[in-house]
């Protein structure tokens, strides 16, 4: 015979063998868009419906590449057209709740270029405001430390392209 303690045991044991499902996944890509203004390079952030400020991106298409969802996603959220892919920044994971599932976000993110300055946020996808801002403001403004990661690897990516252009490259003195 057991005891009521027993049979409490017993139903805890039972619970702890119980496993949730495990996490759906979805991949997505994006890009950190940046332009020249004078001497100043100014990085586009969104703000979403939560008023979240970060970068855009969506969900990548059957068989789409993630550089060209990036592209698309980028320019469907902003209404920048004249994108110039510059590098692959990096793959970031993360995992949150959506309707009580639990999911496993991958993200491709790509520096891009432009020399547009409108902008026009995709409102039906509850893209609030779009803004350029320098490096410092726009790490400020960035809602999520991953996404101000990925902002600082641009950044660091952006001074290797630079160092590396023709008129910046030159032999060390001897």
């Amino acid at each position: 015979m057991t005891s009521h303690g027993d049979a409490g045991k017993e139903r805890k044991r039972g619970k702890a063998r119980h496993r949730q499902p495990p996490a759906s996944e979805e991949t997505s890509a994006g890009g950190v868009v940046f332009r020249r203004a004078g001497n100043e390079t100014l990085f586009l952030v969104i703000r979403d419906s939560y008023e979240n400020w970060g970068f855009p991106k969506g969900h990548l298409q059957r068989g789409e590449p993630p550089e060209r969802a990036a592209l698309r996603e980028v320019s469907e959220e902003t209404g920048l057209v004249a994108l110039e892919l510059r590098g692959t920044i990096a793959v970031i994971d993360w995992h949150f709740r959506f309707r009580g599932r639990l999911i496993h976000k991958i993200c491709h993110f790509f520096l891009m270029e432009t020399t547009e300055t409108t902008t026009r946020p995709q409102r039906a996808e509850g893209i609030t405001a779009c803004r350029w801002a320098p490096y410092d403001e726009a790490r400020r403004l960035i809602s999520y430390e991953n996404a101000r990661d990925v902002l600082a690897s641009a950044n660091a990516l952006l001074g290797g392209l630079q160092a590396s252009a023709p008129e910046l490259s030159r032999p060390a003195a001897g």
